[in-house]
């Protein structure tokens, strides 16, 4: 009997609101971030594409100074009984984020979860940035990355957790989304505000 949970990263399990505006503003590279982003909602280019904008910004910043920022991320409270409760009860679990691995798989590897998808910044020999990405979620994958897993599972219940517009996709696929602290225009089947709520909301799923 397995059950399948998938969590958007950044404003859900941990405390930071994104990786690509949280490192433009520790490198000082905001103001141009903020016209990419600006364009790629205007429809300028591709998802792919405003990644590599970005990232080509940080390019000869090392792996370290990254890494640096990632692991001074904290965790939302209630996390980690949260994901302790799901294991308890036979939920596979992923991470689901549109941010960058350096984060997701450093929370990926200390809650002990079973997935994590998410973007790669390339590193060249010497562990600089090098201004390339490995795109893997963008703002309309994470729908179809949970299909996916759907189907390998066939799992008898599917909860989706998020915060924004890029979680919608897959609010679609769960057959039961919980939005956290949503964003404007962000609606699930449950709207709450911590961690403790989604506990509780799922406890009352199992019954």
């Amino acid at each position: 009997m397995v059950r399948l949970i998938a969590f958007d990263l950044e404003g859900t399990l941990v405390k930071s609101v994104s990786s690509w505006v949280e490192l433009h503003k520790k490198f000082g590279t905001w103001e141009k971030g903020k016209e990419y982003a600006e364009r790629f909602f205007a429809g300028e280019f591709d998802y792919a594409t405003w990644a590599e904008l970005d990232a080509l910004l940080w390019r000869g910043h090392t792996r370290e100074e990254i890494m640096e920022w990632a692991n001074s991320v904290e965790y939302m409270d209630g996390a980690w009984e949260l994901i302790e409760f799901l294991k308890e009860n036979d939920f596979k679990i992923a991470i689901l984020s549109s941010g960058l691995m350096c984060l997701a798989g450093r929370i990926a590897s200390e809650l002990g979860v079973d997935y994590v998808f998410a973007n790669e910044l390339i590193f060249d020999e010497n562990g600089f940035v090098t201004g390339k990405v490995k795109s893997v979620v963008d703002f309309e994958s994470k729908g179809r990355i949970l299909e996916e897993l759907k189907k390998e599972f066939n799992p008898e219940l599917t909860v989706a957790v998020g915060d924004g517009h890029n979680d919608l996709s897959m609010f679609r696929v769960a057959d039961v989304s919980i939005a956290i602290n949503p964003h404007e225009g962000v609606e699930g089947d449950h709207n709450v505000e911590s961690l403790h709520e989604v506990m509780e909301i799922i406890k009352g799923l199992l019954e």
